[in-house]
């Protein structure tokens, strides 16, 4: 946890995430990298040079069999304030839209009910789990289906809701996140959603084991050209850079 506080806390710094005084929600979904999120940034607020607060956000969609009561227990351990926002996604994408392809909606769905939950009590930063591994398959996955070089920034201001997303996690490996659950024993929710391990970044992830057997160092390459290139927002220390802008 040591080596993952550092490497959260060099993100910060590097991209300014936080600041003095203001509060930070986890959108917790349940997932190894959400709930690490939340205990990384629990942690840090202790001995952080910039006092702030954390509270956990969790939209449950009402997909059968997922519990979060594991996670409202470990928020009271972490001395986080935690809300559970109830919103009939999997109701509205696999019963009544039946989606063939439903993975895009209910992301959608899922960031505007995230979003709006944080405007009605009146926090404007939200500490998504994107981590390392997440941006190189970001990266690829716009490169072979869209055509385009881009990936998420790792500070983002959605201006139609005048909220703030932040990606502290974006220096830490999926490796690193699997060991870490595991030792500090997170509560992660089993996901049964019928899309899941079905999409296209499945697909991807799968790729990159194939290329990196060859190219061990591939995700380092890519990563890093993400920084060097760099892509509108990645440049690390870029103070005074005005912060994407989602329209």
């Amino acid at each position: 946890m040591q080596e993952i506080l550092g490497l959260v806390r060099r993100c910060v710094e590097d991209y300014d995430m936080i600041a003095e005084g203001e509060t930070v929600a986890v959108g917790v979904s349940g997932g190894k990298d959400s709930l690490l999120t939340l205990a990384a940034l629990a942690r840090l607020r202790r001995f952080y040079p910039k006092k702030f607060d954390v509270v956990a956000v969790t939209i449950d969609g009402g997909t059968p069999g997922m519990s979060f009561d594991g996670v409202a227990d470990y928020c009271r351990t972490l001395d986080v304030p935690y809300y559970r926002v109830d919103v009939p996604i999997y109701e509205v994408v696999f019963e009544d839209r039946k989606e063939k392809n439903p993975c895009s909606l209910c992301a959608k769905l899922r960031r505007g009910a995230l979003n709006t939950a944080l405007v009605e009590r009146g926090i404007r930063k939200i500490a998504l789990g994107h981590h390392y591994d997440d941006a190189v398959e970001t990266m690829l996955m716009n490169l072979l289906f869209e055509g385009r070089i881009g990936c998420f920034q790792p500070v983002t201001y959605l201006s139609r809701m005048d909220v703030l997303q932040i990606r502290p996690l974006l220096y830490v490996k999926e490796r690193q996140i699997v060991r870490a659950a595991e030792k500090l024993r997170l509560p992660v929710v089993h996901n049964p959603c019928p899309a899941n391990g079905l999409t296209r970044r499945q697909e991807v992830k799968e790729l990159l084991v194939q290329l990196q057997q060859r190219y061990p160092d591939l995700k380092q390459k890519i990563f890093g050209a993400m920084q060097r290139y760099p892509l509108y927002g990645w440049a690390p220390e870029a103070e005074g850079e005005e912060k994407t802008r989602e329209e």
